[in-house]
């Protein structure tokens, strides 16, 4: 295997570790307003995934990094071609940074309320897009001779992509139901299990038409394996959240988005981005790599690296195991009160 391919794959893996962590946060940020009756569940839901959030985004900025280092064409055609998406991605995920960490610098109700509603919305847009973008990298898109794209913001909105957007959006929403479940007691825990359930249907019959489609369009036999393995995990993760096994069946979410993300990248190999104006324009694992010494020298740094940010994530999230409800949130001060 070339240099370039272990590239290929290990982005694939950064992008898998991003979606899986950053998909359940993204999914409790849109429960602030699904699933929360009351303000203290809403700081229940946030206090879920307050220690982890942060690192979790860390796995999106090594994506990107590594693909600005391992495949810099592929970086300039995606990120100028598809930029308004990807800014207001961008914007959406300051916001919410700034959201959960202002929401409780002042103790006034509409100050809470609107940082509150900010997370929401900077959780669902994300959500959304990350779909709606990699449906359009698997699907292809206008990209000329000279590897630039040529089309318009409006195409990268085709139904394809949309129902991408629509797949990682409630999938995200399940994947953060089944860990709001899995972190917390009481009526918010029993009430997060009967969302799963109902928004993990919607998911399984989105999901399952997308992946289809994906296989039909660009899939071989190991992206087949990928999407029944997808499916079966999904279906499984019900089956377990049912039966109240919060901790099954928020692996098993997991691994239908590992198995997810997999068959796209299986689709896409050895394209990065097809080109859907002429098939030898496309962008490929060979013209749009560095060179192999580039190359060498990541792989021993990331081989070095890793391990060391793997071990202190796992850290973090033993340290923060436990689960949490309304018991534990302490009294908010009251409006006018000194801080």
């Amino acid at each position: 295997m070339e240099l370039h391919d272990v590239w290929f794959v290990l982005i694939a893996v950064l992008w898998t570790g991003y979606f899986f962590l950053e998909g359940f946060d993204f999914g409790v940020g849109i429960l602030t307003k699904l699933l929360a009756r009351d303000r203290p569940e809403r700081r229940v839901l946030i206090n879920t995934i307050g220690p982890v959030w942060d690192g979790n985004e860390v796995w999106l900025l090594t994506a990107g990094g590594a693909t600005f280092a391992a495949f810099p064409e592929w970086y300039a055609t995606l990120f100028s071609g598809f930029y308004l998406p990807l800014l207001a991605i961008l914007v959406c995920l300051i916001v919410r940074g700034v959201a959960f960490e202002y929401r409780a610098k002042r103790p006034e109700e509409n100050w809470q309320r609107n940082w509150e509603t900010a997370i929401f919305w900077t959780s669902l847009i994300p959500a959304f897009l990350w779909g709606v973008a990699f449906g359009n990298i698997v699907g292809g898109v206008k990209i000329d001779r000279n590897f630039d794209y040529v089309g318009t913001v409006g195409d990268l909105f085709n139904p394809y992509a949309l129902l991408g957007g629509l797949v990682t959006l409630t999938l995200f929403t399940f994947h953060g139901a089944v860990f709001t479940a899995l972190k917390t007691v009481g009526d918010i825990r029993l009430r997060a299990r009967k969302l799963a359930l109902r928004v993990g249907l919607v998911t399984a019959v989105l999901a399952l038409g997308f992946l289809l489609w994906t296989q039909a369009d660009s899939g071989d036999g190991k992206s087949l394996v990928a999407l029944i393995v997808a499916v079966a995990a999904l279906l499984a993760a019900l089956v377990a959240n049912q039966l109240g096994r919060e901790g099954w069946s928020f692996a098993l979410s997991g691994v239908t988005i590992v198995a997810s993300v997999a068959m796209l990248f299986l689709s896409l190999f050895p394209n990065v981005m097809p080109s859907t104006l002429n098939g030898d324009w496309s962008l490929t694992v060979t013209n749009a790599s560095s060179s192999p010494y580039t190359l060498k020298i990541m792989t021993w740094c990331a081989a070095i690296a890793t391990p060391l940010v793997l071990l202190y994530q796992g850290w973090t999230y033993w340290v923060f195991r436990k689960r949490i409800g309304t018991q534990h949130i302490a009294p908010e001060a009251p409006a006018g009160a000194a801080h």
